[in-house]
């Protein structure tokens, strides 16, 4: 098996590389409203090669047999059906307003 084989995907489905930095969706098992869900959990790429991609969570993620995945970083093939660009940004924090200076 060469390279080029080994990174095949179904027809019709359109390969997207990652890189690093990227912002991602993963389908994967973590809590939510303190309930344990298998759904789409936003991430940060932080190491992709030809082949796998490597990504973080802020919340807890579990592996499919219930085990807690320590770090919070899930492996993926690159071109995977359980992995996609994210559609929607990160919230970020409200800055607290600085007193002004006189």
């Amino acid at each position: 098996m060469t390279r080029a084989d080994s990174t095949a995907v179904k027809p019709g489905v359109a390969e997207h590389r990652y890189s690093i930095g990227e912002i991602v969706d993963v389908l994967c098992d973590h809590n939510r409203d303190g309930e344990r869900v298998r759904d789409w959990l936003q991430g940060i790429v932080v190491q992709a090669d030809y082949k796998m991609v490597a990504v973080q969570f802020v919340e807890e993620v579990y592996l499919t047999d219930g085990w807690m995945v320590p770090d919070r970083i899930l492996f993926c093939q690159q071109g995977a059906s359980n992995i996609r660009p994210s559609t929607r940004r990160r919230v970020r924090r409200a800055r607290r307003a600085r007193p002004r200076r006189k």
